[in-house]
């Protein structure tokens, strides 16, 4: 069952409960950190942005995992393969880092004397900036990029997880941006903003959430025919019973999806090839596509009891999408796709 919610409330009780599972298309529910009556060493807070278009991408996090933040930035060139991945890992931030509460006003920053990163919010323009002093072989990344023309409806949802009453995921994600800018590591320079498939995402995570849990994400975000076009899928996101993140944005309009799958092929001992290519599918024939992996962005960091272990995969998109009766195909879109274990 797929519930809306469609009348604005707080996100949590006094019991720090969810008042209203569901999923909506605008910032429906008030997240207030300090409503969560859970330990605060399973308080998740993350803001993601990706940048790019089909030549290029640069991902920017600043996640505050109570227990332990994370700076990152990553940089990816599909034309020849390069990639590169810098993180801080910062011990005991607890809230520190003071993200906002809200994913449509506000500023997250980050500063040392190795890293600035900075997200900022404003009257529709979302203006990320990075200065990541010795990023690779000596070399510093620098990304200056305004987000604008977000469409007016986005993926919400407020997920619970099983078993657990003050567990939960807040969650939003936005496709489809103009993005215009640079980014620039020694000689790779790129600018954004000629192109209409010069394009960034959002992906906004407050929760709290349990010890052991593997997500699968896929996203688009690109133009085709002339009208933009994206789409999220995934799952792994606590008790999808009452809504998934699963939404195709065309142009205007946005289409709710039910259930998908993502069928990875095995490797000769059984375990995950992920460069070879995937399968998307749902139980109702609406979702049939193929990925074509090109590039696998991989990092698995074991703490023994802590581990991360992902795989976010950029290749290309073949099939269709079908929803409220129509079919909307997706020919040779670049994308990504991402499985992704953690002990956290």
């Amino acid at each position: 069952m797929q519930r809306f919610i469609d009348t604005r409330c707080d996100l949590l009780d006094e019991k720090g409960h969810l008042t209203n599972p569901g999923y909506s298309t605008t910032e429906i529910w008030d997240y207030e950190r300090a409503d969560i009556r859970a330990s605060t060493l399973r308080i998740k807070e993350w803001d993601y942005y990706y940048v790019g278009n089909e030549s290029f991408g640069v991902a920017l996090t600043i996640a505050d995992n109570s227990y332990m933040g994370l700076i990152s930035a990553s940089l990816l060139d599909f034309t020849d393969g390069f990639q590169e991945t810098k993180s801080k890992i910062l011990p005991f931030t607890f809230g520190r880092l003071a993200l906002p509460p809200s994913a449509d006003v506000g500023e997250t920053v980050y500063k040392n004397d190795k890293i600035e990163m900075h997200f900022r919010v404003k009257e529709k323009e979302r203006h990320i900036r990075c200065h990541y002093h010795d990023f690779s072989d000596g070399m510093p990344l620098i990304v200056d990029v305004k987000l604008t023309d977000a469409p007016q409806d986005r993926i919400c949802i407020a997920t619970p997880f099983a078993g657990k009453k003050t567990h939960f995921y807040f969650n939003q994600k936005i496709n489809c941006m103009h993005a215009e800018g640079y980014v620039q590591m020694g000689e790779r320079s790129y600018v954004l903003g000629a192109s209409p498939k010069d394009m960034g995402l959002l992906d906004w995570g407050r929760g709290v959430w349990t010890y052991k849990n593997t997500w699968y994400w896929s996203s688009l975000s690109t133009e085709q025919d002339g009208v933009p076009i994206g789409f999220k899928l995934g799952y792994g996101f606590g008790n999808n019973d009452q809504a998934s993140e699963n939404m195709l944005f065309v142009g205007k309009e946005v289409y709710k999806l039910n259930d998908v799958k993502m069928d990875i092929p095995l490797n000769r001992v059984g375990g995950p090839n992920f460069m070879e290519p995937w399968t998307f599918r749902s139980s109702d024939g609406c979702i049939d596509m193929r990925f074509t992996p090109i590039l696998d962005r991989k990092s698995d960091t074991n703490l023994l009891i802590l581990r991360s272990n992902q795989h976010q995969v950029f290749g290309y998109f073949d099939g269709v999408i079908k929803a409220d009766g129509k079919e909307f195909p997706i020919n040779h879109k670049l994308g990504f796709a991402e499985k992704v274990y953690n002990r956290w």
